[in-house]
């Protein structure tokens, strides 16, 4: 347990000098990985922990929201620290940079000629350094930076630690890169990170196939989802400017190949996100999220081990600091889960101490948490806030409506994993919603607030019918419920059960998931293997089996034409019932 913030990480490989001292303890400082590793303990110290002890209220990040996909910010905590920067593996070449930036100049970089003088003149440099950072501030902090590093070198990575408060005061971000001796330094201020929305959309969405050139209709229909699911790839939801530029720079500079490392902190999200690159890592940044969590009080074994290692920064309110890293999807049409961007690829708690960092333990992707918060909220039970639809914050589940919109929100957050996880966790599922949304006790109350109950059954619906998909996915990839591998008899047999139970259902529903079936279907039958081995040859030429795996391909392949002629039927009907309806 920590007394105060100053202890945090005082054991640790990068400890942090005192104020008083000149110089920190941490050694040098010559790679990405090294630089990373340095500005998680920084920033974990004067950006989070330190407004957590000096703020009662801290409001602390709930787990949920450190799980894709990213939720809209309900609040800005403008008492809160935010910053964004951006750090370089070279050395910087002012008039070369794709950005905007202030520079600052290095005392030991025997190259600085810009200011037109010699390294020799050092007060020349600090004082010219002190200027630029001063132009960039508030008024009310120029004196007391004066006072602080009058004779100093505010380049010097010895002392970002004591300059950063002052950086948090600044709009803009902060730049970082190599001087000539390849150690990192402070190297600009007040930077403007290029973010070119309207062309990275478009260019995004005729990529993967949801927007066509000259249709505007189709762009109306799919800029959202397409805005979200680049935005997600990058760790964040539909959001600030601040971040909103810092994920798309950071995909900027990963395409044309730096070695580099984007940074940013939000008042409203409280967490440090960090997309950088990373050696054989082709398509996409890698992507972490730090942040001050509570561990749930039902998370009984993982609280105890919690407390025997001291990594609880307050035990009473069970609040740790937990690194979280993801793994980029590609967008695939085909797949139920099409807007899944990303999933959570592991977790760490960081020792406020020695800062070491504990793996293995499950804090905010926990399957038996997410069924007692649905349990509570049907209860009425849960104590908290959602925001719903984007725009509607709700406070607790005290009413009918309000338990409503908190499922609503619920199954929205959890949609994926609810379509991917295990038929026991699903059953459960299903056993508290049908309770609670098919009790005959609760008619008269969903009669009410009738368009949000029909609202909440769509959500419902769509993940029943999706799961439903989401096996035919697995039985095209030659697999059982288990996961173990299946012959291609079994593979076309089983495809032709559930698409006959689809046919009766899903075409009546959700657009996507015909889409979805009948590409899986396709891919199936359009297996060269398959294809070449059973169904170009003659009855005589195969076995058994053979003939069996070409009985049940042409049976898949007249279920497929059903399923396509229902769902021309109903979109040659659906016209008709909107005027009616």
């Amino acid at each position: 347990m920590l007394k105060t913030w100053k202890h945090a990480f005082k054991d640790s490989k990068w400890s942090l000098a005192d104020e008083s001292d000149r110089y920190a303890l941490h050694p040098p400082i010559r790679t990405l990985p090294e630089l990373k590793s340095y500005l998680d303990i920084v920033h974990a110290k004067i950006c989070l922990l330190k407004p957590f002890f000096e703020e009662s209220d801290y409001p602390l990040v709930e787990a949920r929201e450190l799980l894709p996909s990213f939720e809209t910010d309900p609040f800005e905590y403008e008492n809160l620290p935010g910053f964004s920067m951006v750090a370089f593996e070279r050395p910087l070449e002012y008039f070369e940079e794709i950005f905007q930036f202030d520079i600052l100049h290095s005392l030991l970089d025997q190259s600085d000629t810009a200011l037109g003088v010699a390294c020799p003149l050092e007060t020349t440099v600090l004082r010219n350094n002190i200027q630029t950072l001063q132009n960039r501030l508030p008024k009310r902090y120029q004196d007391a930076l004066t006072e602080k590093f009058s004779n100093r070198d505010v380049t010097d990575l010895d002392h970002y630690h004591e300059l950063l408060p002052f950086l948090l005061q600044m709009d803009r971000a902060h730049v970082l890169a190599r001087d000539m001796y390849q150690n990192f330094i402070l190297s600009g201020v007040y930077g403007s990170f290029p973010s070119d929305l309207d062309t990275e959309i478009k260019r995004f969405g005729l990529r993967i196939g949801k927007f066509t050139v000259g249709d505007s209709l189709r762009y109306e229909l799919n800029r959202i989802f397409v805005y979200q699911f680049l935005m997600e790839l990058y760790g964040f939801p539909i959001v600030s400017e601040r971040r909103t530029s810092a994920a798309l720079f950071a995909r900027k500079l990963h395409k044309l190949g730096e070695r580099f490392l984007v940074r940013v902190l939000g008042q409203s999200d409280r967490t440090v996100t960090t997309l950088y690159s990373e050696d054989g890592e082709k398509h996409y940044p890698r992507l972490e999220k730090l942040a001050l969590v509570r561990v749930e009080k039902e998370q009984k074994d993982v609280i105890r081990l919690l407390e025997d290692g001291g990594y609880f920064i307050d035990p009473k309110r069970l609040v740790v600091l937990v690194r979280v890293r993801y793994k980029q999807h590609k967008f695939n049409p085909h797949n139920v889960r099409q807007d899944r961007a990303l999933s959570v690829e592991n977790q760490e708690v960081i020792h406020p101490i020695t800062g070491r960092a504990y793996t293995g333990l499950n804090i905010i992707k926990d399957a038996t948490n997410m069924f007692l918060r649905l349990n509570d909220i049907v209860r009425g039970e849960y104590v908290g806030r959602i925001v719903f639809k984007r725009n509607e914050i709700v406070e607790n589940t005290d009413t009918d409506e309000k338990r409503l919109k908190f499922l609503y929100a619920w199954l929205s957050k959890h949609q994926r994993r609810i379509i991917s996880y295990s038929d026991e966790f699903y059953a459960k599922v299903v056993q508290v919603l049908d309770h609670y949304l098919l009790n005959p006790e609760n008619y008269d109350v969903f009669q009410d607030s009738y368009e949000l109950y029909h609202e909440v059954w769509a959500k419902y619906s769509y993940i029943q019918q999706a799961r439903k998909v989401r096996h035919l996915e697995e039985i095209s990839d030659g697999l059982d419920r288990k996961g173990k591998r299946i012959s291609h008899r079994d593979r076309l047999k089983e495809s032709c059960e559930l698409l006959h139970e689809l046919k009766f259902e899903i075409v009546n529903y959700f657009e996507d998931l015909v889409q979805s079936v009948i590409g899986i279907c396709e891919t199936m039958l359009s297996d060269r293997y398959l294809v070449k081995t059973y169904v170009e040859k003659k009855d005589e030429e195969l076995t058994d089996y053979g003939r069996s795996v070409k009985r049940y391909y042409g049976k898949l392949v007249a279920l497929l034409d059903e399923f396509k002629s229902i769902r021309k039927s109903r979109a040659e009907l659906l016209p008709s019932l909107l005027e009616t309806g």
